[in-house]
């Protein structure tokens, strides 16, 4: 029996950032009981990426061995707004927001996690009926000078930047939806290391069983330098177009091709040292990234799916030919500036941007590329637009 539970507890914590701790989960693993598998979900915003989806695909292997997702939505912890990583005040959002970005993360949550082992929790179930004696009895169990060790505060009080009382609640409310739902084991991202941990430790001030701790790697973002995140815009949705996901996965710098196996794929870990000798051994990067644009697409969608993706991607920029199927426009205007017929196609959001691209050499007319702000368009039969290098659109006369 031990031996098939270390080869579970082995397989949990592949990837596996910090665990606190290994003794504990194994203890609670040998008692074969179902575990409560906490992960709170932030709703700030309506996609998840590939990024998120990390955490997700680690709760489900625990689904795998028969324990139990325990999601905790955050739509009370939402209007406080999570402090990690900011140097400045979080905005909050409005009820409206949080339920409308909530029916899109449901649906996306269930392409990983198996929903008749999923439990879904809103902490203002719980939080919004908690009377001020009972805020002030919680409160009291944590230290002003052990919320000031966190990094983000401990920055903010250095350099004289606001920290408001309810930014104190936000790790003190999560840690308490620990509390409220029995949690197990918590998971999280390796930023949140410290909000499970303050869970942690005031489920002791309760007299529970405190929580394993278990955080996993940031999966950086297609930049390949900053976290993945839909603020820093390099990001890869879960429900984005295959041909758009494929193109995103083959845009990543070399360097990140065997941490997006690691992380975002199915391949087991023999599998990935043999990528990662392939690489060192002077394989064309290229290859592999069509690979690994291949297994993410097909997790997501299809096999199927993710040939037609690589047989797109192929078309386009192997080939160099247009993509098989290009959105039209049809425009009034027979003769108009470049800028503001980008603007106008809704190919980019702003005349500023749409001259900084042109200025930047990633705007291509029939092909051509055009540094011009100020070119002139003649629309008198089709013309095809692309900006940067996977957007395309042709442009007829109405």
């Amino acid at each position: 029996m031990e031996e098939n539970i270390l080869e579970i507890l082995s397989f949990l914590k592949r990837n596996v950032k910090d665990l606190l701790t290994e003794d504990e989960l194994k203890e609670r693993l040998l008692k074969k009981k179902k575990l409560r598998v906490k992960l709170g979900i932030d709703v700030t915003g309506p996609d998840i990426h590939l990024g998120f989806a990390v955490v997700l695909r680690k709760l489900k292997e625990f689904q795998d061995f028969g324990h139990i997702a325990c999601l905790v939505i955050g739509d009370f912890t939402a209007k406080i707004g999570d402090p990690s990583g900011r140097s400045k005040v979080r905005p909050k959002l409005s009820d409206k927001e949080i339920k409308e970005n909530m029916k899109r993360y449901e649906r996306q949550i269930f392409k990983i996690l198996d929903k008749e082992k999923t439990e879904f929790y809103y902490n203002s179930s719980w939080h919004s009926k908690l009377r001020a004696d009972e805020i002030i009895e919680i409160t009291s169990k944590y230290t002003v000078a052990r919320l000031l060790e966190r990094d983000d505060f401990s920055k903010r009080y250095k350099n004289n930047l606001p920290i408001y009382v309810h930014e104190f609640l936000y790790p003190i409310f999560q840690a308490y939806d620990s509390i409220a739902i029995k949690a197990d084991i918590e998971l999280g991202g390796e930023d949140q290391y410290w909000n499970l941990l303050v869970g942690r430790e005031l489920m002791k001030e309760f007299n529970l069983e405190p929580q394993i701790v278990m955080t996993m790697p940031l999966l950086i973002g297609t930049d390949g330098k900053l976290k993945m995140s839909k603020s820093y815009n390099n990001y890869i949705g879960i429900e984005e177009d295959p041909k758009e996901m494929f193109g995103k996965i083959m845009s990543i710098p070399d360097e990140l091709i065997i941490h997006y196996f690691q992380l975002c794929t199915n391949r087991k870990e023999e599998e990935i040292k043999e990528f990662e000798k392939r690489l060192k051994e002077g394989e064309n990067p290229r290859d592999l990234k069509a690979q690994l644009a291949k297994d993410i697409v097909s997790i997501y969608h299809s096999e199927k799916e993710a040939e037609k993706a690589e047989e797109e991607f192929n078309r386009v920029f192997k080939y160099k030919e247009l993509p098989s199927e290009i959105p039209i426009y049809y425009s009034k205007e027979k003769n108009i500036r470049l800028v503001d017929l980008l603007v106008n196609a809704n190919l980019l959001p702003s005349k500023s941007e749409a001259k900084r691209k042109i200025r930047e050499g990633g705007v291509y007319l029939n092909g051509e590329r055009i540094f011009d702000i100020d070119y002139q368009v003649i629309i008198d039969k089709e013309v095809v637009i692309k900006v940067g290098k996977r957007k395309f659109l042709k442009v007829l006369p109405l």
